[in-house]
Formats: structure tokens, C-alpha cells, sequence
């Protein structure tokens, strides 16, 4: 049944994409151990990440693309966590990030799931706890 919410949710939002290039213009995924997420992250996506601090806090970029840029971040107010939003991230092979993911000590906690014509989906507990999901179109 869940897969069924994840299908009518990216259906909804498919209009919204097309008229406006994107809602979502920044991203923060909150971490305890800012070495060992960056390991971990560029580990699982094949990207490097380039340290910042910005207004007092430690953060690590994920390189800059067409969609949404954003970053780990290491402050008092940022706990990572399994609860809130959930971040979706578009890649090619869901099978391969999440062999990729567990590898380096990351769990999978939704198995991938075919979402009809909108492809694939799964879910991963990153190194630091929170909840990170996949995206693999059709």
C-alpha cells in the first residue's frame, strides 16, 4: 500500500515540476560525525563533497546539478533522525546505490518497489540514522 502513496504523490507533484522548475531549492541532512557522513554519502553516490562552515556550522556540499543543492550539516541544531521528510534522491540504478549504501554501513529499510510507471523506489538508514529514499525512473 505504501508504494501506492509514494505513486499518487510523485503523480501529484508532476504538474507542479512542470510549470515550476522546482519547489525544493535547498536541502540540510542533519549529521553527528561530519568525516564519517561524508564518507559515507560520496561512498554511496560516487560524488566528492567539499567542506564549508557557514554561519557557525560545519557542512559538507553535494555537488551542484540541475534540481536541488544542499548539504550535511554537523550543529546543535541538527539531529539526525528517522521521522520528518523524507529526501528522495534521482538515480540511475536503485539496485547498485543501495548495494552501495549497505556496504558502507548503511541499512535498507524499504526493499525496493516498483511504482508503476513511475519506476522504482527504495529506502536507506544513512550513517548517522536518518532516512534517505531512491528514485529510479522508468
Amino acid at each position: 500500500m505504501r508504494w501506492l502513496a509514494i505513486a499518487l504523490a510523485l503523480l501529484v507533484a508532476a504538474p507542479v515540476a512542470a510549470t515550476d522548475a522546482s519547489l525544493i531549492a535547498w536541502f540540510e541532512i542533519p549529521v553527528s560525525n561530519l568525516d564519517r557522513a561524508m564518507h559515507f554519502y560520496e561512498a554511496v553516490f560516487g560524488k566528492p563533497l567539499s567542506r564549508d562552515r557557514v554561519d557557525g556550522y560545519d557542512m559538507a556540499m553535494f555537488p551542484g546539478t540541475d534540481g536541488p543543492e544542499g548539504a550535511l550539516v554537523k550543529g546543535d541544531v541538527y539531529v539526525p533522525g528517522k521521522a520528518g521528510p523524507i529526501l528522495y534522491f534521482r538515480v540511475t540504478d536503485v539496485d547498485a546505490v543501495l548495494s552501495r549504501a549497505n556496504a558502507v554501513g548503511g541499512r535498507t529499510l524499504y526493499a525496493k518497489k516498483d511504482i508503476g510507471s513511475n519506476g522504482w523506489v527504495a529506502e536507506f538508514e544513512d550513517s548517522e540514522g536518518n532516512r534517505i529514499a531512491l528514485l529510479q525512473s522508468r
